[in-house]
């Protein structure tokens, strides 16, 4: 029996696996069990930002195994002590909670605003989210994520949850007051089909905040560390949030997730708050320094820039060529590819000519790809995808 079919045997049936069992990962590509290779267009959804197999993770793993795996939070990492430091000096924060996932860490960003919301009134506890929005599936992250398909089964949820459509200022307008104690936003939603916050949303957020006292909570799991061109996505805006959450890419592979806090709140969480038995692992957080050592680098960063701007310069002629795209949106290396109920049909031929795609919103192809890919790589996905192109 192979692994495909063991895993539907033993492994608890809440995810739709592509038929192919991965033997090793190089770079840009996915290698199966036939040694057929795959170009890997998606990373992971965004997890493997550096590719697969880096050479400085592989060193960091060996080099922290070495010392060890785990230390329990009373005592200090030199691993985690110094990753926090590299992500204070490259954000508005001041300090850093770690955890392991993007959802852990949206959830202690909503302990952290409710607890603030009751040192001004214990009134203030009302939370403002947004419709198509993606936050996680604890029931902290799923009370968050605007999207009832998800929430339907799992219901009653956390109360005292506004959501509101993305861009809808009049919206914003109507659910704002001194009772709301923040604002839950994706910069880019991307479960949704990379839909970007706009500027006049934003500038409504910032005013309103101000205004109500709320504070602003960026969910920049996917969006953050260089995926969009910066290395944060708030960072293309006017808007500096007072927390902001990390995850996916920030451990290079390891599970890695963290609550970046400013400095007016990173006194509200004490002592027995919050806590976690393996946020901030050792192992994780010494991946994480290469992670933010390279994705920080002018070079890496300006290079991101340039290969954005040459994928989305090929796609805009695929979309002048072939109909079936409708729209491209996104930012850096986060694009969606709006092509309708083609979306599933053209997966599935770019798995048999050997390319990776991801669908999300059933009609969006969303581009997550490796952000050190090389121009002949997005070469070679704009050759296949034109070729499935012409038969759709």
């Amino acid at each position: 029996m192979n692994d495909f079919n063991l895993d539907q045997k033993y492994i608890l049936n809440t995810y739709k696996r592509l038929p192919i069992e991965i033997k090793k990962g190089r770079g840009s590509y996915l290698y199966d069990i036939n040694n057929k290779k795959y170009l890997d267009m998606f990373a992971g959804i965004a997890v493997s930002s550096l590719g697969h197999h880096h050479p400085k993770i592989i060193k960091a793993i060996k080099k922290q195994s070495k010392n060890y795996l785990h230390l329990s939070n009373y005592y200090t990492s030199k691993t985690s002590v110094a990753l926090a430091k590299k992500l204070v000096e490259h954000s508005f924060a001041s300090k850093v909670f770690f955890t392991n996932s993007g959802t852990e860490a949206n959830e202690a960003a909503l302990k952290l605003v409710r607890k603030y919301g009751k040192t001004i009134d214990s009134k203030k506890t009302k939370i403002i989210a947004l419709h198509e929005a993606f936050h996680g599936r604890t029931y902290g992250g799923l009370s968050l994520t605007g999207q009832p398909h998800y929430q339907e089964a799992f219901k009653p949820l956390i109360p005292d949850i506004i959501h509101i459509q993305r861009n809808d200022v009049k919206a914003l307008e109507t659910v704002v007051s001194d009772d709301v104690c923040a604002i839950f936003i994706e910069m880019i939603q991307g479960e949704s089909g990379v839909q970007p916050l706009d500027s006049d949303f934003i500038n409504a957020i910032n005013i309103y905040a101000k205004k109500h006292q709320f504070l602003i909570v960026a969910d920049e799991v996917q969006t953050g560390l260089l995926r969009t061109g910066k290395l944060f996505a708030y960072e293309h805006t006017n808007l500096v949030p007072d927390i902001l959450t990390l995850a996916k890419s920030l451990g290079g592979g390891l599970p890695l997730g963290a609550m970046l806090v400013s400095r007016l709140y990173e006194d509200i969480l004490k002592p027995g708050d919050h806590g976690t038995t393996f946020g901030g692992n050792p192992l994780s957080c010494a991946t994480g320094l290469v992670v933010m050592q390279e994705l920080s680098n002018s070079k890496m960063i300006l290079a991101v820039q340039d290969k954005s701007e040459y994928l989305f310069q090929q796609l805009e002629n695929l979309k002048s060529k072939y109909p079936v795209i409708t729209e491209i949106r996104g930012k850096g290396l986060m694009i969606g590819v709006e092509v309708g109920q083609k979306a599933l049909d053209i997966q599935v031929k770019a798995y048999e000519l050997g390319v990776l795609l991801n669908v999300t919103h059933q009609t969006v192809i969303r581009l997550l790809p490796p952000l050190n890919i090389h121009k002949k790589e997005l070469d070679q996905f704009i050759n296949i995808f034109e070729s499935i192109l012409k038969t759709v």
